[in-house]
């Protein structure tokens, strides 16, 4: 049986769209034994996959970090063990791995980032309005020229046995995710404010705010006391009963931030908010619509592929352009 890794650090969004393609490659070739090397918090996400997949999580902050570190991963994973070796990533960790693996004698295959056309697509002047291959079919390209081709089958996982509440049949059910890493990606708190105030009135609802971090968190709490039938999304199960709360939702409302993808993996209808980046970029979410996108259309947008560059403008106004009430239209709640 050929052992195959996969290699994909980076941030919890970015491993979230290896999903679907490593589901289709394991369902796909059964006889495939497949290891996916990423951070540990990504743990979750494969723990749903068939039985030929395999998950290795990376202390990159301890024991692998650093040259030697990643020695350690490789001897910790047996490297050598693995060939084919995919790498999704393309940075100094995977290069050095992908290096070794040549010495090795072993199969690797690297993503292509598809730099040129995001730099045409994101320049000040004369800008390439041209959709980029996304992520999902660069991943399935590495696989394809280590001989395995596969088609888009995936639908969703399953997370319903992390389920702490259940949605009665009469409830509807939104969640929020109204933060992001980069300011060119999140919508003005004051204007989500008032989004949420609107849905906090309708009958039967009850609204799911997403959000990690210690600020977030506070932020979290200010609007839940404030408002009616809202409340932190939270777990005892950690990201894995969020996905099972989210698979529960009608509809989610995110930033292009790791929840758009997080929602799609469990077959959840995304209604994506997107300010500096542009869905072009090929970073949309799994099965997401084009037209659940809200965004405007200024000349200086997109400015970035990720989000972390400084409004040139000054002023954001790709994002505080947008009007609420555009917002609580697209979500289509009737």
């Amino acid at each position: 049986m050929k052992k195959l890794l996969v290699i994909r650090f980076s941030a919890l969004g970015d491993i979230a769209m290896t999903v679907p393609v490593v589901h289709d490659l394991a369902m796909q070739y059964p006889d495939l034994d497949i290891t996916m090397l990423s951070r540990e918090m990504a743990r979750p996400l494969f723990e749903r996959m068939p039985k030929n997949v395999h998950f290795f999580g990376a202390d990159l902050k301890r024991r692998h970090g650093g040259l030697y570190g990643l020695n350690h991963l490789m001897a910790d994973i047996h490297f050598g063990d693995f060939d084919p070796v995919a790498d999704f990533h393309d940075v100094l960790r995977s290069q050095y791995l992908r290096l070794n693996c040549r010495l090795s004698g072993q199969q690797v295959a690297k993503i292509d980032k598809g730099r040129k056309g995001e730099k045409a697509l994101t320049r000040q002047k004369n800008k390439v309005f041209v959709q980029q291959a996304t992520s999902f079919e660069r991943y399935a390209k590495v696989l394809e020229q280590l001989g395995f081709p596969i088609k888009p089958q995936f639908v969703k996982l399953d997370y319903s046995d992390f389920y702490e509440t259940q949605k009665a049949t009469n409830e509807t059910w939104v969640g929020i995710a109204p933060f992001a890493k980069h300011a060119s990606k999140v919508y003005p708190l004051e204007k989500m404010e008032e989004v949420i105030k609107a849905l906090s009135q309708r009958e039967n609802t009850t609204i799911f705010l997403f959000g990690g971090g210690e600020e977030e968190k506070r932020q979290i709490a200010k609007l839940c006391d404030k408002y009616p039938n809202v409340q932190a999304a939270k777990s005892q199960h950690g990201l894995a009963g969020e996905l099972a709360l989210m698979g529960q939702l009608d509809v989610m409302l995110s930033m292009d931030s790791a929840n758009m993808h997080l929602a799609s993996l469990v077959g959840t209808r995304v209604v994506s908010v997107w300010g500096g980046t542009h869905p072009y970029a090929g970073f949309l979410g799994w099965n997401q619509k084009a037209e659940d996108c809200v965004q405007l259309d200024l000349p200086c947008r997109p400015c970035s592929v990720y989000g972390n560059k400084t409004c040139l403008r000054g002023d954001y106004a790709c994002l505080k352009g947008i009007q609420p009430e555009r917002i609580i239209e697209k979500l289509g709640l009737q």
